[in-house]
């Protein structure tokens, strides 16, 4: 089973795999011949099956978290805004209690930079998130009209205290 990159989705590296997955069995086992396991199913992309190596998640769930969270989950996209290719991160769900839920960033809006930086790949948007420190992060995104790019401040690191 070859360790491949793909294109658009990140520096991790996936197990490719001619192992054909049923919806639903995302997040199971990827075992060799001898059963050992070496990723966890995630993915069917052109007919194949992609796995995160085993070694990643366990360095993962062995770490403690280094940087904050923003506090979505998002999917890049690509786009044209006045005139010019952008890669936007489609924000398909926003944490209760989240930075960005703190900041009114919405479901359906369209995260395209950081600190005026476009986004033109998701190491940009990693990238701008990188850190442990606290700080505010300005964030450029689009919602409805999709000509007037807007700006959010975003507090990355603070401890967010919920009434009791």
């Amino acid at each position: 089973m070859p360790l491949v990159d793909l294109r658009g989705l990140g520096a991790t590296k996936w197990i490719q795999s001619d192992v054909q997955l049923a919806p639903g069995n995302s997040g199971g086992p990827l075992a060799d011949a001898r059963g050992r396991v070496v990723g966890v199913n995630t993915m069917v992309a052109g007919g194949l099956g992609l796995a995160i190596p085993s070694n990643n998640v366990a360095k993962l769930l062995d770490s403690r978290p280094s940087q904050p969270a923003l506090g979505v989950v998002v999917r890049p996209v690509p786009m044209l805004v006045t005139g010019k290719e952008l890669l936007g991160m489609l924000v398909l769900e926003v944490m209760k209690d989240s930075a960005a839920e703190m900041a009114s960033l919405m479901i359906g809006d369209v995260l395209t930079g950081a600190e005026d930086d476009a986004f033109n790949s998701i190491e940009d948007f990693e990238q701008a998130l990188d850190g442990s420190e606290e700080r505010v992060l300005r964030l450029q995104f689009l919602r409805g009209d999709r000509n007037h790019i807007r700006t959010a401040s975003v507090r990355l690191g603070a401890s967010i205290i919920t009434p009791a």
